[in-house]
């Protein structure tokens, strides 16, 4: 009986590996997959965008085409198309850059950001890691108080239909 018992088990045990393995092989694929490498992000982004939402770039003040835009619709990640920001909390900060009070729930994240010798916090997309821009806390105060400054390279706009 007992090695019934024991041959039972180590089949169990045998199975039970197997299984564990192949869940993991699968999930591996399945965080591959999401993950885009370098060589991936190179070829779907223009030379500008890569430099921006891949190597935490910032295009020049008042150089973007976004910053004295107006229209009403919504702000998409360049990279994933990953909704970002609604026209309605857009406004003119007159810093060079297209500012935001409020950012769409769940659509970026925040990164402690000390380069250059500065203390900021660094905006990306929640989706693909893409790098936004900074957020400070200088921005309107009958609003949020917050301050989106968003590199429009990293941006699309689409307009309200």
């Amino acid at each position: 009986m007992k090695k019934l018992f024991n041959k039972y088990l180590h089949f169990v045990l045998v199975s039970f590996s197997i299984f564990i393995c192949s869940c993991q092989n699968s999930n591996f694929q399945e965080i591959k997959t999401m993950i885009k490498d370098d060589n991936y992000w190179k070829d779907k982004l223009t030379e500008e965008e890569y430099y921006i939402l891949r190597q935490k770039g910032t295009e020049r003040p008042f150089t973007g085409k976004y910053d004295k835009h107006f229209a009403e619709g919504i702000y998409v990640c360049a990279a994933c198309e990953n909704v970002l920001f609604d026209s309605e909390t857009k406004f003119d900060a007159h810093c060079g850059w297209p500012s935001f009070d409020q950012a769409k729930e769940g659509s970026v994240k925040y990164v402690k950001d000390t380069s250059y010798g500065m203390q900021r916090v660094e905006v990306i997309c929640a989706n693909c890691d893409g790098h936004l821009g900074h957020v400070f806390d200088d921005g309107p105060q009958e609003t949020t108080g917050m301050r989106y400054c968003i590199n429009s390279i990293s941006m699309k706009f689409i307009p309200k239909s």
